[in-house]
C-alpha cells in the first residue's frame, strides 16, 4: 500500500470541511462521516431527494459491472479510481467470489478513505489488492504504481465511478481518461458512471460547491464521449438501474448515466 505519514494525514483531514467520499458514505448509510459531511448531505437531499437513490444505484451498478467484467468477460485485474470509503460488495470482493485469482488496485486522495484501506486489503489469497493514494489528475502515477500489482500485458478493467465530475473541464477528464485508457492492453475495459445535467442537479452541484465540493455535470453526449474509439458493451449509455439489470420488474431511468466499453 502506498500511505504518508500520520502527521501529513491528520494536516489533510479537515472535519469541518464536507468531503465528497465521506458525504456518500453518508447517503449510502455509513457511520465514517463527520458533522459537516452530514450537513452536506442533508442539503443536498432537501434539494434532490432522489440523490441517495443515485448512491444506491451507482453501487449497485459497480456489483453489475465487476460481475459481468469477471464472469463473462474474463477480466482478472481491476483499477477502481475514486474507490471512496469501503462498503458492502467492493470490487475485489465481487471480482474474487467469481474468480479468487482477481487483482485490484484501489486509488483514492481522501486521508479517511486511506485509514479504511486496511479493509479493502482482504484479498482472497489466490489473488492481490493494494492501495494507491493518490489523485485522479494524475494518471501517469496510477499507472506506474499499478503496475507493481497489475499485469500490463493482460486485459485491465478501470472504474471510474462517479470520479470524472469530480474533475473540472481545465482538467481536461478525457485527456485523462485517455491517458489511462492507451496505456491498457488490448481486451481491457473502461466502466464509467455520473451525473447528467437536470434542474434538479444542476441546484444540487450549485449546492454542494457552496459548501465546498465540486461536481461538474456533462451531457450524456460527453460521459459517451469517453468511450471513443472503444466498443461499447450492450445496452450501450444508458440511466444507470438500466445497464443489465437484474431480473424483475423494468427499473425507472434517473438522471445518472453509465457505459462499459472493450478496448479493441
Amino acid at each position: 500500500m502506498t500511505s504518508r505519514s500520520d502527521s501529513d494525514l491528520r494536516a489533510r483531514l479537515n472535519a469541518t470541511q464536507p468531503n465528497s467520499a465521506r458525504v456518500w458514505n453518508y447517503l449510502l448509510g455509513g457511520k465514517d462521516n463527520f458533522a459537516a459531511d452530514r450537513k452536506a448531505a442533508d442539503a443536498l437531499t432537501d434539494q434532490l431527494p432522489e440523490i441517495r437513490e443515485f448512491a444506491r444505484a451507482g453501487r449497485a451498478f459497480l456489483t453489475r459491472a465487476t460481475g459481468f467484467l469477471a464472469a463473462e468477460a474474463g477480466v482478472r485485474q481491476f483499477i477502481d479510481i475514486g474507490t471512496g470509503l469501503p462498503t458492502a460488495d467492493n470490487t475485489h470482493e465481487v471480482a474474487q467470489r467469481i474468480a479468487p485469482e482477481s487483482r485490484v488496485v484501489y486509488v483514492d486522495n481522501d486521508p479517511v478513505v486511506l485509514t479504511h484501506a486496511r479493509a479493502l486489503l482482504t484479498s482472497d489469497p489466490a489473488g492481490a489488492t493494494s492501495y494507491l493514494d493518490a489523485d485522479a489528475q494524475d494518471p501517469a502515477r496510477i499507472l506506474k504504481a499499478a503496475a507493481d500489482t497489475l499485469d500490463f500485458s493482460q486485459p485491465i478493467a478501470v472504474m471510474m465511478i462517479g470520479i470524472l465530475g469530480h474533475l473540472s473541464d481545465a482538467d481536461q477528464p478525457a485527456q485523462v481518461v485517455r491517458t489511462i485508457v492507451d496505456a491498457l492492453p488490448s481486451g481491457s475495459y473502461l466502466v464509467v458512471n455520473d451525473s447528467i445535467p437536470t434542474p434538479g442537479n444542476t441546484i444540487a452541484a450549485e449546492t454542494a460547491r457552496s459548501d465546498g465540493t465540486h461536481y461538474h455535470l456533462r451531457t450524456v453526449e460527453q460521459i459517451t464521449a469517453f468511450f471513443d474509439g472503444l466498443d461499447l458493451i450492450e445496452p450501450g449509455v444508458v440511466p444507470t438501474p438500466l445497464w443489465r439489470p437484474a431480473p424483475g420488474p423494468a427499473p425507472a431511468g434517473i438522471a445518472v448515466y453509465c457505459g462499459v466499453a472493450r478496448k479493441p
